[in-house]
Formats: C-alpha cells, sequence, structure tokens
C-alpha cells in the first residue's frame, strides 16, 4: 500500500481521469512552483476503477482553476487547512479560455498575427464545444 502523507495546507486535485495528471501538472504551471507536488497516478477507485490525485502544498489563488475546468470539469478540488477537507470545489466548464488551446485554421488571424491571444468560447456545453472567437472555427483535439 502507497502511503503519501497529508497535506497541513493545500489543494487536493481528486477524481482525475487516470493518465492526465501530467497534462495537468504541465497546464498549472506546478512545475514552476516551489511548493511540493505529489502526483499519484492510477490509484484504485470505486466511482471510476482508476484515478489519478494531484497533491499541492500551495494555496489556491495561484492556481488557474479555469484550465482545470477545461481539461477535465470532473474534478474535485479540495482545499486542506490543518490536515481536514475544509471546502469541496466542483468544476465546471469555462465559458471563455485564453492562450490553452489554438486555433487550427491557417486562414485565422492568430496565425497571422502572432501577439494574438487565441481565445475560445463554450458554443455547446453538452457537447462541450469551443470555437474560435476570431474565425469560429470549432476546436478538435
Amino acid at each position: 500500500m502507497l502511503n503519501i502523507s497529508g497535506l497541513q495546507k493545500g489543494i487536493v486535485l481528486d477524481h482525475i481521469e487516470a493518465g492526465r495528471s501530467l497534462d495537468i501538472y504541465y497546464h498549472l504551471g506546478l512545475d514552476k512552483l516551489e511548493c511540493q507536488v505529489a502526483i499519484i497516478k492510477n490509484a484504485r477507485s470505486n466511482k471510476m476503477g482508476r484515478k489519478d490525485i494531484i497533491k499541492i502544498e500551495e494555496p489556491l489563488e495561484n492556481l488557474d482553476l479555469e484550465i482545470l475546468g477545461y481539461i477535465d470539469h470532473n474534478i474535485t478540488v479540495n482545499i486542506i487547512k490543518d490536515n481536514k477537507i475544509v471546502e469541496k470545489k466542483r468544476l465546471k466548464l469555462p465559458k471563455k479560455i485564453t492562450n490553452v488551446i489554438k486555433c487550427k485554421n491557417p486562414r485565422c488571424i492568430t496565425s497571422i498575427e502572432q501577439e494574438l491571444p487565441h481565445v475560445f468560447y463554450l458554443a455547446d456545453e453538452k457537447k462541450e464545444l469551443y470555437r474560435c472567437l476570431y474565425c469560429e472555427e470549432k476546436y478538435s483535439e
């Protein structure tokens, strides 16, 4: 049995789809922080079968939950103080995301004007479909 010690103060990202934790680690810029980060991959889960967990010893203000909501809005964000969960946050798909994904349309202004931010808006929440703000191109991975 693997044992990762508890957090005095920080955040636990739970219910991450198995194998997605490193993607989240880099998107959130956790590699640039000086705090401790524990990544648990393929943990057993009754609800999901397998899941990833990330424990972060850092205040919430420094993390971009919009990016996290885009990557996987089913993640549970647990706020930890004095080794106890004091709050659970549910994520939702953000209405707008900036510089997380890039428009692949070669005729889009973002491919010509390199300094323009890549802005996408949520066009269809049920289908989780995002479109480029400038050219309306739908984003597909």
